[in-house]
């Protein structure tokens, strides 16, 4: 009897996120707690596999009609297809790995190069003191790289110091600014002084990602790498330039991020792989990992903002590196009483309340949001403010219900106010 797709299901799920980091991933990435999972059934009693994406924020969501298009169908025959959405593709390539008693790196075409993966934690903007204690957590877990965002409402400078007094040296901070140091001029006082601190590992996107001069020129005045989001347009005047040292490598499925991966290894350029989600998604990025020569740069899956991985056995992290699992598909297996418990309707998005940003300057002045999307247009396009301001904060007042606060909240939304 030929193996076949009987049934395609999707489950969505609101995971929370751990206490520490909840109120400030709230406040950007609230949507990374939805997930949606992914349950292919097959002809072959008890052959199941699982999935899983964040679908605000995946490459490619599962419809309707790619979940449609492969019942029926050998699971292998359309696996290798990106246009399927990452849950459902995930999925297929479980069962496949289930079926034939093989992990899923074996059937990604190429040798497996690494059984341990350097895996990052993550933290999105946050205080010094806040990024401190989730960095003795990072280390209690087996971390030894911390990827973070930079950002000019907060001190780089007092981050990193606030870090390193916490951890060996042997722990590596990857900073990120997503374009927000703006241009060379701007970016390279900021980063030259960043050379100096030891745990320092990378910077990724200090100046905007289509300014390849601008790349060039901060790369040629720091002594750390430099590092930009794969794109597909730039790749070939990045490497003529030779403006970067190495890539992200996101919003891909199978053939594209081997594609990147190899396309990175054909020029010797390093890269790290993000690819965000609990559990499932941290072993898929494993198996990419653990075929992927160039994939050296510490991975990226938030694995530690979740407060459950949705996995009934936890990764192994250890001395900075997560275990490739090596058991048939994934290698893992999916909690099912989590589907339950956190189960929410199709279509689900969080709805986070009102807020009220107030960016401190560092110098006495106070320049108030209303919401963090507005605070990020502002210093990222329109550019009137200090790309990373000495001493700078930020404070966050929730909607209280008072009329105070709904009236600075409505002249916020017009503009924002400077106090």
């Amino acid at each position: 009897m030929s193996l076949r797709v009987t049934a395609v299901e999707r489950i969505t799920l609101h995971v929370p996120f751990r206490e520490r980091s909840r109120p400030w991933n709230d406040i950007l990435v609230s949507e990374f707690g939805v997930v949606e999972v992914v349950r292919v059934r097959t002809n072959s009693p008890g052959l199941i596999g699982y999935g899983e994406s964040l679908p605000h924020y995946t490459w490619a969501r599962t419809t309707d009609e790619s979940a449609a298009r492969v019942v029926d169908r050998h699971p292998a025959e359309l696996m290798a297809d990106d246009s399927l959405g990452a849950g459902l593709q995930m999925a297929l390539h479980d069962v496949v790995g289930r079926a034939l008693g093989v992990p899923v790196h074996r059937l990604l075409g190429q040798p497996m190069v690494r059984q341990w993966c350097p895996l990052a934690w993550w933290s999105t903007k946050m205080p010094p003191s806040v990024l401190a204690q989730e960095a003795k957590d990072a280390l209690a877990e087996g971390y030894l790289a911390h990827k973070l965002k930079a950002r000019p409402w907060f001190d780089v400078h007092e981050q990193v110091a606030a870090l390193s007094a916490v951890t060996p040296e042997t722990y590596v901070l990857d900073l990120d600014w997503n374009g927000m140091l703006r241009t060379p001029g701007e970016a390279i006082e900021v980063l030259r002084e960043l050379d100096r601190q030891p745990r320092v590992g990378m910077y990724e996107s200090p100046v905007l990602q289509s300014d390849v001069a601008g790349q060039k020129a901060v790369r040629a005045r720091v002594n750390r790498p430099v590092a930009e989001h794969y794109n597909k347009a730039l790749f070939p005047v990045w490497m003529r330039e030779d403006a970067v040292d190495g890539f992200v490598s996101c919003n891909a499925g199978v053939a594209g991020t081997l594609a990147q991966g190899l396309q990175a290894a054909a020029f010797n350029k390093d890269l790290f792989l993000q690819i965000v989600g609990p559990g499932l998604t941290t072993a898929w990025t494993l198996h990419l990992g653990a075929v992927l020569t160039h994939a050296r740069w510490p991975a990226v899956t938030c694995l530690n903002v979740y407060a459950d991985d949705l996995i009934t056995e936890p990764i192994e992290i250890r001395g900075g590196y997560a275990r490739v699992p090596e058991g048939p598909g994934l290698g893992v297996t999916l909690d099912e009483d989590a589907l339950e418990r956190w189960r929410v309707p199709d279509g689900f998005t969080p709805t986070p309340p009102r807020r009220l940003l107030g960016f401190h300057l560092g110098d006495g002045r106070v320049r108030r949001y209303a919401g963090i999307k507005q605070l990020f247009e502002e210093c990222r396009y329109v550019g009137n403010l200090p790309v990373q301001p000495r001493g700078a904060s930020l404070d966050v007042r929730e909607d209280d219900g008072t009329a105070e606060f709904d009236a600075l909240y409505r002249q916020a939304e017009r503009a924002p106010v400077w106090e």
